[in-house]
């Protein structure tokens, strides 16, 4: 019995070949960033691979040649707010938590851009193999979002924290061939080559026992399981940057094709702050009487 999703999909693309569940992001034109339905598909197809016990392993991808994934496409992310921060947030949660729950590994296979919410992507998966073109890292600082949904989390884990904050603070973005030596891919591999040993990945996978795979699994993941009350303070913390001044104006300056003017925020706040000590001093040196 072949499983198939209740309804087709539009932004994805799901296929189970040789027991193994492919999952590719099948928005070329925008660099495979993914929206709200995007997120709601690739949770349902992970989910699905549960009805099939022979599925040995999944592995998440990009259509075309030029990115894994970009990201969370802006136009999708300006919408939000404070208060809808849930409708966005829960989903990048449910897929991470998909992801890290299905009993069978996911494999990321990279073909260029590995950025933002899409390397946060990879972040949840068991196991990264980039070809030579891929480029890994985190580009919240530069857009007004925060990484706090996997990156805050594992980067430290699988890096180290220097390397960690200097991704997150710096923007820092490595190649396919530094991402293999400080460990935050597997392997890199020519991008010729990049299908084939994803395969003969697969096929060892498959030549394992899954009994072991699934038990293994969950017992790799007990630590970092418990970062979980971590996660909910990293969605709380970006309820907060939706919709921001600051988040607006890193988004549209992408959109737009120039450098975003955080400077501005940073003297808007020490005038309102100078305001405050201002006030403050002169209050303190008032008259009893005239004090507020």
């Amino acid at each position: 019995m072949s499983i198939k999703p209740a309804k087709a999909y539009k932004d994805i693309l799901f296929e189970i070949k040789d027991q193994v569940a492919w999952i590719t992001i099948n928005r070329p034109r925008v660099l495979n960033a993914f929206r709200e339905q995007t997120l709601d598909e690739m949770i349902d197809a992970v989910k699905l691979t549960r009805e099939d016990p022979s599925i040995a392993c999944i592995v998440f991808t990009g259509a075309g040649d030029k990115a894994f994934s970009a990201g969370g496409d802006f136009y999708a992310m300006k919408r939000l707010t404070f208060t809808n921060a849930s409708m966005w947030n829960d989903r990048m949660l449910g897929l991470a938590m998909a992801i890290r729950g299905v009993p069978i590994p996911a494999i990321a296979m990279v073909n260029g851009w590995c950025v933002g919410g899409g390397h946060e992507l990879a972040l949840w998966c068991d196991l990264v193999i980039g070809s030579e073109k891929s480029i890994f890292g985190q580009t919240g600082a530069k857009v007004g979002a925060c990484p706090t949904v996997g990156a805050t989390q594992y980067l430290p884990r699988i890096v180290g924290e220097r390397i960690a904050r200097e991704m997150i603070f710096l923007a820092k973005r490595f190649d396919a061939k530094e991402a293999e030596r400080i460990g935050l891919i597997n392997k890199c591999v020519p991008e010729e080559k990049l299908l084939e040993e994803t395969l003969a990945w697969c096929e060892t996978i498959k030549s394992n026992s899954a009994q072991t795979i699934r038990m293994t699994k969950k017992s790799l993941n007990f630590e970092s399981d418990q970062l979980y009350a971590s996660w909910q303070h990293g969605m709380e913390l970006l309820a907060y940057v939706w919709g921001s001044e600051e988040s607006l104006e890193g988004m549209n300056a992408f959109l737009e094709g120039r450098k975003p003017d955080f400077q501005k925020f940073r003297m808007k706040n020490k005038a309102a702050l100078e305001d405050y000590l201002d006030g403050f001093h002169k209050n303190l040196n008032a008259p009893p009487d005239m004090r507020n």
